[in-house]
């Protein structure tokens, strides 16, 4: 990957703070990089690494409003990352959970497929944990910033039983009983649309591959204890958290 000055200096920069366990203050901005270069940083930053497939982020208008950008995010799913219980919180920085779905798509998906081809190309549809771990402070960053910090991507999990559409209700995430974070899953929107933008933005999806389609919820601070998230159709995701 081709990286100009600034983009290398930002990589580096993002790379260090991984490294070290530390978060920082946002880079892009002072660096002059927008959303373009930050994807070209995010793709640097998993040379080497094996794609197993994307997250979707600021999936909301709202959202998309107040970070100044007019679509949603993504970042990269990598080997390693798809967690099993328990999950250790210590490799992450400043660690954050989001309720989530999951598609394992059954079949390829080209650039150009609609949203009705890419919902038939879905091979299961699950309950997931997004493991939110930013290298910026507080979790306080704009798009070129999360962008090139792959999408705060820590690692995920993903629920054992196949769903069935249609999907109504809410996603309940709890901590040891307590209510953390909860939303409804109409919120999510289409996820043929969603799957349709990515395959268009990444040049394609392929058979196998796990894509995050975003979160109705905001996102909860991790710590140890027993996490449980609870979906459509009595739907449950169980899971351990240790430091």
């Amino acid at each position: 990957m081709d990286l100009n000055q600034n983009e290398n200096a930002l990589l580096e920069h993002i790379q260090e703070a991984r490294e070290r366990g530390e978060a920082k203050a946002p880079k892009a901005e002072e660096l002059g990089i927008g959303v373009e270069s930050a994807y070209k940083v995010q793709a640097a930053m998993g040379e080497g690494r094996k794609l197993k497939g994307y997250k979707l982020g600021l999936i909301s208008p709202a959202k998309q409003t107040q970070m100044g950008v007019d679509s949603p995010i993504y970042g990269r799913i990598y080997e390693g990352m798809i967690l099993e219980s328990p999950v250790s919180l210590s490799s992450m920085i400043e660690p954050r959970l989001e309720p989530e779905l999951a598609v394992v798509l059954g079949e390829d998906l080209p650039p150009d497929a609609s949203p009705g081809a890419a919902h038939s190309a879905m091979g299961g549809l699950f309950l997931a944990v997004d493991f939110l771990s930013s290298v910026w402070e507080d979790y306080e960053f704009g798009a070129a910033d999360v962008v090139a910090d792959n999408a705060s991507g820590g690692g995920f999990l993903l629920g054992e039983r196949l769903l069935i559409e249609p999907l109504e209700g809410n996603l309940r995430l709890y901590h040891n009983g307590r209510l953390l974070t909860e939303g409804p899953v109409g919120d999510m929107g289409n996820v043929g649309e969603r799957l349709a933008w990515l395959s268009k933005a990444v040049g394609g999806l392929n058979a196998g591959q796990t894509i995050l389609v975003g979160s109705p919820a905001a996102a909860s601070k991790a710590a140890p204890g027993t996490l449980e998230l609870h979906g459509p159709r009595g739907s449950v995701l169980v899971a351990n958290l240790q430091d």
